[in-house]
């Protein structure tokens, strides 16, 4: 086992996207970088988001779409490095892409052309990266042009690494599998930054009633709602899995549902059931529920909520039901209250929400305020963006930033 010492002008904790884009924007401007990555390979989250095909930004990025103690933080990285920088970018490499729902921007096909672009970003300006690195130590020293001093382990050597600038994107706790890991908390302690609370986000929502046993039932449907907690509301797609509820609506709830916390579901968005159950039994009175509720809703769930809220009129004529029935059927179809007993935690949130607390980092350039030479970027900061291609130009943004001051 041998050992080896090194000096860089910027080093970065993390092969992600916030990380490689720090990488060449540093390397572009003259500095000697080198990346460190944990995992066997390069931008992990990168390739598996989207379905594979990666939702790298948004035409419509405003403050708004990301969540933070400081919700006003953001907007400087944002501003510095945009939506169309990246888009920009995007069409140099000749990558195809595609506008989705809410304006969401996806590669038309695969995740591993913008893994591709970020490495041929980084190979052209000199950026070194490594992989299978296990950070072992950092201190922070002051010899010359030296802050900090890094030890690791790299396969079988001990290595010894000194850097001007060292930047932190190292992820966060979201999908352990694709490497994400608490190293970047560990480090801000260790150099007495605050941490806000966190939790996982982006995550599909659990039950441990009978609502568990009637997800199980339904898994795999998908259907439109509006859902709402806390305030704020989304409508978007719910997906019924086996073990309660997920889809782009869930997801998007989760960063704003607490343990203890009742969630919303409107299962016919933009539609006054109640109004329309009761105008449906003057037009249609020989007709029975189920079969007017299938004008919106699937047989399966309508056979559910049938048990649920109205078992004594399976077979029974709309004309033969009071306004009254209707119009709290129509109710419990708009707001629809549950309870969930737990999100799926850590093992598939997209995000983390929470992190390094933002009063403590530089808006401008992302350095830790009373710690010259570190900076934090990405995830592992206290930002967090909604679905739809916000998480990654948040990387995009905070990672150009940075690049611009290491």
């Amino acid at each position: 086992m041998s050992a080896k010492s090194e000096h860089f002008d910027v080093i970065i904790l993390g092969a992600g996207a916030s990380g490689l884009l720090c990488a060449f924007t540093a390397a572009q401007r003259g500095r000697r970088v080198l990346v460190l990555e944990r995992a066997n390979k390069i931008g992990k989250k990168i390739l598996m988001s989207g379905g594979g095909r990666c939702n790298f930004t948004n035409q419509l990025v405003e403050a708004d779409n990301f969540i933070s103690a400081n919700p006003h933080f953001c907007k400087s990285a944002l501003r510095r490095y945009t939506q169309w920088d990246f888009i920009e970018l995007v069409e140099r490499h000749g990558i195809s892409y595609e506008e989705r729902k809410h304006s969401q921007l996806f590669c038309k096909d695969s995740a591993k052309e913008i893994v591709a672009m970020l490495v041929a970003e980084c190979e052209w300006a000199g950026v070194q990266i490594r992989t299978h690195c296990e950070i072992n130590r950092i201190e922070a020293i002051n010899t010359g042009t030296s802050r900090y001093r890094l030890g690791l382990q790299q396969a079988d050597t001990v290595r010894t690494l000194a850097c001007e600038s060292l930047v932190v994107a190292t992820g966060a706790l979201s999908i352990p599998t694709l490497g994400g890991s608490g190293l970047g908390y560990e480090i801000a302690r260790q150099f007495d930054l605050p941490l806000t609370e966190r939790r996982a986000g982006l995550v599909p929502l659990m039950f441990s009633d009978a609502m568990k046993q009637l997800c199980e039932r339904l898994s795999g449907l998908a259907v439109e709602v509006t859902i709402r907690c806390n305030g704020h509301s989304f409508t978007e797609n719910m997906l019924f899995t086996h073990r309660g509820i997920s889809g782009p609506a869930v997801l998007q709830i989760s960063n704003y549902w607490y343990p203890g916390d009742d969630i919303s579901i409107d299962l016919l968005p933009g539609i006054n059931a109640p109004q329309w159950l009761v105008q449906s039994k003057q037009s249609s009175g020989k007709s029975r529920l189920r079969t007017v509720l299938g004008q919106h809703l699937a047989k399966g769930l309508i056979a559910e909520l049938q048990q649920k809220w109205w078992p004594e009129h399976d077979d029974t004529a709309l004309a033969e039901i009071s306004d009254k029935q209707l119009i709290r059927i129509g109710e419990q179809l708009n707001g629809w209250c549950l309870k969930p007993s737990a999100s799926e935690g850590y093992r598939t949130a997209e995000v983390t929400l929470g992190g390094v607390d933002t009063d403590a980092i530089s808006s401008k350039t992302m350095e830790a305020k009373q710690q010259p030479g570190l900076f934090f970027i990405g995830e592992v900061l206290d930002v967090t963006g909604h679905l739809g291609g916000f998480n990654f130009q948040w990387a995009w943004s905070s990672g150009y930033s940075a690049g611009l001051a290491v």
